[in-house]
């Protein structure tokens, strides 16, 4: 049981980067950057701005993965969110995750 234990943990952490990029590769595509950036506020907060907001809260991931496919408003200010109902449940997840770990 050790043995394949140490394996899989290297392959884990190998596989972080392309995670990364494949989740910055995913914001590109759904549009997320024409309101978001890594570090600065456009119409919407930073992405690092909103992992430092929910650093810590272990229901941030379902509860934002639901925001960003159904909208929301209030939490930054004036300008809502609007809804992605075309974006899968799994690459809201993807990209929430993917947000949250940004430092």
């Amino acid at each position: 049981m050790k043995r394949t234990a140490l394996p899989l943990l290297v392959i884990a952490l190998c596989a972080l980067p392309v995670a990364g990029i494949a989740s910055d590769d995913l914001a590109k595509s759904k549009n997320c950057l024409a309101c978001h950036s890594l570090d600065k506020k456009i119409l919407g907060p930073a992405f690092k701005e909103v992992a430092a907001k929910y650093q810590g809260d272990d229901a941030a991931v379902d509860a934002l993965t639901e925001k960003v496919i159904k909208g929301g408003s209030g939490t930054w200010g004036a300008v809502p969110m609007p809804p992605n109902p075309m974006l899968s449940e799994e690459d809201a997840k993807t990209l929430v995750v993917w947000v949250l770990s940004l430092q």
